[in-house]
This record gives C-alpha cells, structure tokens and sequence, in this order.
C-alpha cells in the first residue's frame, strides 16, 4: 500500500508541474500570435499536455481510485474526502480547459489577454492547497 501511495505522489506532483507550467507557457505566448516563436510554443505546449500532463493525470487517478477503495470503509463516510472530490473534479476541468486552450493557441483562435491566463495560472495552487489540507489535517 505504501508504494502505491508513493506512485500516487510522484504522479500528483508529475500532474501539478505541468499545471503550473502550462498557463505560464499560456502568459508568453499571448506575446507571439505568429512566427515561429508561436511555431515554439504550440510544440512546447502541446508536448508537455501530451506526453507529461495526460499520462501523470492518468496516474495520479488510477492510483487515488485504488488508494480510496483500499480503505473505502473509511473514506466513503468522511466528509473531507468528499471535498477533496469535489476539488479533483475542478482540477480536471481545469486540466480539460488547458487542453483545449493549447488547440486554441496551435489554430491562432487565442482571444484572451496576458492577464487572464497569470490568474488562471493561480487556480491549480489553490486547488493544491485545499486537497493537502483535506487530505492532511482531515478537518471534517
């Protein structure tokens, strides 16, 4: 069980450095609608959602499914952990969100501002520190 936890971290933290990077990648390219500075950070964005983001979020859901069903006597009851769902299914939507806003940015359909993605990019820090909470200090 311990290393299932730890596969779980490692693909969290995997998951939440391209969460953080990805809406920064957003921030610069806004400066770039063309040339082949854009060209740079479409393959930049794109591989980074692809072949990092996707298959640490794939992780980091199988590992928490089998993580919560190993003690489902006790997480399915507590009201924390029903939170924490809740924040996980945010930080999903999220990540969807990203997704389609690297499409965006490769078809040069961005129509949002510099300042709109460096506040997007403090939505998956807020959702960090809210799951480590629930998950932690157990509050309810």
């Amino acid at each position: 069980m311990l290393w299932l936890k730890a596969f779980h971290i490692i693909s969290m933290v995997s998951w939440f450095a391209g969460l953080f990077y990805l809406p920064r990648f957003f921030v610069y390219h806004t400066r770039h609608p063309s040339g082949a500075t854009h060209d740079q950070f479409c393959e930049m964005e794109r591989k980074l959602y692809r072949y990092i983001m996707n298959p640490a979020m794939v992780a980091t859901a199988l590992t928490g499914v089998f993580l919560a069903g190993s003690a489902w006597g006790y997480t399915g009851s507590q009201g924390w952990f029903w939170i924490k769902m809740v924040l996980v299914a945010a930080l999903f939507g999220f990540h969807f969100w990203c997704g389609s806003t690297v499409v965006g940015f490769a078809q040069g359909k961005n129509t949002r501002p510099e300042k709109f993605f460096r506040v997007a990019n403090e939505f998956p820090t807020l959702i960090l520190i809210g799951s480590v909470i629930l998950a932690v200090v157990r509050p309810l």
